[in-house]
């Protein structure tokens, strides 16, 4: 959420903002959130004042009592006084709301580095990593490789579950379970704390990670409850200090959380959907920051690099793009992706890097202080980052390992989170 007092007194930036995004809807917002922010600050005068004006008259009560004097006339004021503020704080509260509604809804400052367009083709490439593999034989899709590994089984999932479904089967759980147990170390290590976060939230802590009204068609409600299972262990990680203050001195604080991930993927009509890369249900470790606003933009390339090197450490190649306007989304400031390449020579997304500025903390009120005993100084700063979310990992690693005879190479980071295996080969024939 912005802070209010841009469109008080900047209202430029927030223009030119959506502008950059061409986010031409929002934009006949702007004046709209400007008039309802009057309405209310002059609604808050006027409540302000009567309540004083009753301070004022009961003290005048008082004293006229004191001195045997008339009181019918103060007593006559003082009677409509609190159905006047009562009006008020109505009015008040309705156009609290109706600013919410907007303010929740505008989506956070870029960072000047973002680049412009309308969608993913207009990514700007920051770097590629790795040399694609090259096969003397026609490479398989990662779907046609488990088939013929017999490590998964899709229409019976499909039979119980729906579409979007996959029971993983023997050395393919292992090797999900391998990934995020290497992932988990490799963050460990350097010094985040391991979270394992709830499956499910509220819809209140839901509203303040994000904007609810667009997610809400992504996400699986629980029917008669309020809650709703997690897409992502970043969104307990960010509500988890919701309505808090934090020591200035124990910021930043790194998180590394690891969940499975819940997902309708409504909305991915024409993108690319084979197999495993839009799944209902997969697991995914992910790591997320809260930080002073000073230290933000350093973090931000912090959580690319450890992402970049989990990658290079399991010799996939890829390539890293600055997210474009048009595809960055509201929550973020700036965004990178990482897209892994697979056999059909395309790099596709396997996860994405944010900084999302105090956009995320003002929703959530989290903020900072100082020190202890002191008031608030301001709002903290969040980053998530993905670490590896393993279906779409899994299908790297199958499609650029892959083997003429059918057999899939472990990654030698890996092979010690497998128990030794080095590869996955296709049943014997008997």
């Amino acid at each position: 959420m912005l802070d209010i007092k841009l469109f008080r007194e900047s209202p430029d930036v927030v223009r030119k903002n959506l502008e950059k995004r061409g986010d031409k809807e929002k934009l006949k917002w702007v004046d709209e959130v400007i008039e309802l922010d009057k309405h209310w600050r002059e609604t808050l005068k006027q409540a302000e004042n009567l309540r004083h004006r009753r301070n004022v008259v009961t003290e005048e009560i008082a004293k006229l009592k004191r001195e045997n004097k008339s009181i019918t006339a103060h007593i006559k004021e003082m009677k409509h006084i609190p159905e006047k503020i009562k009006v008020l704080e109505e009015r008040q509260e309705k156009l609290r709301q109706q600013l919410d509604f907007y303010l929740m809804r505008m989506p956070n400052l870029l960072h000047e580095s973002v680049p412009v367009g309308k969608d993913d083709t207009q990514n700007v490439e920051v770097r590629k990593v790795g040399t694609p593999s090259k096969f003397d034989f026609t490479p398989k899709n990662h779907l046609d490789i488990l088939l013929g590994l017999q490590l998964i089984n899709q229409e019976r999932a499909n039979k119980i579950a729906g579409h979007g479904f996959y029971f993983f089967r023997k050395e393919l759980v292992l090797l999900d379970f391998a990934l995020q147990k290497y992932a988990m170390d490799f963050l460990v290590k350097k010094g985040y704390f391991l979270v394992n976060p709830p499956y499910m939230m509220r819809k209140g802590a839901y509203e303040g990670v994000t904007d609810f009204a667009f997610f809400h068609d992504q996400i699986y409600k629980i029917e008669g409850e309020d809650l709703y299972l997690i897409a992502t262990s970043e969104h307990p990680m960010a509500a988890m200090f919701m309505d808090e203050v934090l020591d200035k001195n124990k910021l930043p604080m790194k998180f590394v959380g690891v969940s499975p991930c819940f997902r309708k993927e409504v909305g991915a009509h024409g993108k690319y959907t084979k197999g495993l890369f839009r799944m209902h249900q997969f697991n995914k470790v992910e790591q997320f920051v809260f930080c002073m606003p000073e230290q933000s933009w350093q973090l931000h390339e912090e959580l690319q690099k450890n992402s970049e090197e989990l990658y290079k450490n399991l010799g996939l190649p890829f390539r890293t793009v600055n997210v474009c306007t048009g595809e960055i989304g509201d929550i973020a400031a700036k965004k990178y992706d990482i897209e892994l390449w697979m056999a059909d020579g395309q790099y596709r997304e396997a996860g994405s890097n944010s900084n999302c500025t105090d956009y995320q903390a003002r929703r959530l009120n989290i903020k900072y202080r100082e020190k202890e005993g002191l008031p608030p100084a301001g709002y903290v700063h969040t980053l998530n980052s993905t670490a590896i979310a393993t279906s779409r990992t899994l299908i790297a690693i199958l499609e650029a390992y892959q083997q003429k005879d059918g057999s899939v190479k472990i990654p030698k980071v890996l092979v010690p989170y497998m128990g030794g295996i080095k590869e996955l080969r296709p049943p014997v024939k008997k």
